[in-house]
């Protein structure tokens, strides 16, 4: 019997919080106009709605422990204006669960130079159909090693021009996971376009080509190492890159007690004149037992792929670019009739994680499913014209 009443006690007390969850609505015409307080009005399990529109200095801290945030209609836009929450963010994600979908952060700027979008501090985040525009970071995180940040189909882009301090349009700290799908980030400027140090980071059917435009260092940085997995995306350098390396490794030494990186399926490009280093792995500084494993991934453009990075690499090809339909308008599937459609190989799931791909980018943001085929193909794209 007092285990019967515990059971009930506990379904009374979730029923409750269900019963007294509330949508705020949030716009000009609404009986909440600003932003900031929505975010002092909201409780515990209720649902924001912003409404479509341009909100100039709308920053807020969110200390809610769980909140469901989401534009209405076409997407609402934040212009930082010179503002900023607690001088880091247009947003403060405290501490809670979080979902933001639909929603756009344009031109975060803080004394120190890292402002962001959204500073993620600790719990969960899940952002979908997002923008992140002109922000010293798009999104930044601290280092608690239980938060878990997930992003899907949202755009990440256009680095200031600033010297002081590197700009990343992604950077997250020594997190639990970080996990990416369907998105895009280009035009950065002397920072990376992503950059993790969390201890999982898995990124899957995203376009991560820095552009005519762009002067990024790295596509990719995981200093720390920890476990990575790159399924599916298209990793791409500019001309102007302010470093060679596309995807870099271990370049600060080990964080975490478990190191591993697989590159499965991914088209690696370069503009670079003097060529690119495709991968490079720091094993002088994660370690030498490190796993690096390398399958069907399409590297476009002068360069090395694995030198260096020595480990399994099994069904990866060099390409020209004049080999793919059509660079410039985004098409980064091999041409029809190449000779290296169905060259790749057979590859199962594998102990250490799923490197087969089930999906694939597409144009101008998101995924679609992917059949198996019967014969694979390196790179991101199994049929010609797949971006689109």
């Amino acid at each position: 019997m007092r285990l019967r009443a515990v059971v009930v006690s506990l379904l009374w007390l979730v029923l409750a919080g269900t019963a007294h969850s509330a949508t705020l609505r949030v716009g000009p015409d609404e009986a909440i106009t600003s932003i900031a307080e929505a975010a002092r009005l909201a409780r515990d399990g209720d649902i924001v709605e912003i409404q479509p529109g341009e909100y100039r200095g709308a920053v807020a801290s969110w200390t809610q422990r769980r909140l469901t945030i989401r534009g209405v209609g076409e997407r609402p836009v934040l212009i930082a204006d010179g503002r900023s929450a607690e001088d880091k963010a247009i947003w403060v994600i405290r501490n809670g669960d979080f979902v933001i979908d639909n929603i756009e952060f344009q031109g975060a700027r803080v004394p120190d130079g890292n402002g962001a979008g959204i500073r993620f501090e600790r719990g969960k985040l899940h952002v979908r159909n997002c923008a992140f525009v002109d922000n010293q970071t798009g999104i930044l995180t601290s280092n608690f090693i239980d938060a878990e940040l997930r992003i899907d189909d949202s755009l990440f882009t256009d680095a200031p021009r600033q010297e002081h301090s590197l700009p990343h349009l992604l950077y997250a700290g020594r997190i639990a996971r970080l996990e990416i799908f369907g998105s895009r980030f280009h035009n950065g400027y002397r920072g990376h376009l992503i950059k993790s140090r969390a201890r999982r980071t898995d990124l899957r059917y995203n376009l991560i080509y820095d552009g005519r435009a762009g002067e990024a260092s790295y596509e990719i940085d995981l200093p720390n190492g920890g476990d990575a997995t790159l399924v599916g995306n298209v990793i791409g350098q500019s001309a102007r890159t302010h470093n060679p390396v596309v995807v870099a490794y271990g370049a600060e030494g080990h964080a975490w007690p478990e190191n591993a990186l697989v590159l499965s399926h991914n088209t690696l490009t370069s503009a670079h004149t003097f060529g690119a280093w495709f991968l490079r792995v720091w094993r002088d500084r994660i370690g030498a037992d490190v796993r690096v494993r390398g399958v069907n991934n399409l590297v476009v453009g002068l360069g090395a792929f694995t030198l260096g990075a020595s480990g399994e690499f099994r069904g990866n090809f060099p390409a020209l670019s004049g080999m793919l339909n059509d660079i410039e308008a985004l098409d980064f599937s091999l041409a029809p009739g190449s000779l290296l459609r169905g060259r790749g190989e057979n590859v199962p799931t594998s102990p250490d994680g799923d490197v087969v791909p089930d999906a694939e980018f597409q144009l101008p943001i998101g995924r679609r499913p992917l059949t198996a085929p019967a014969h694979w193909t390196p790179g991101a794209f199994q049929r010609a014209g797949d971006a689109r």
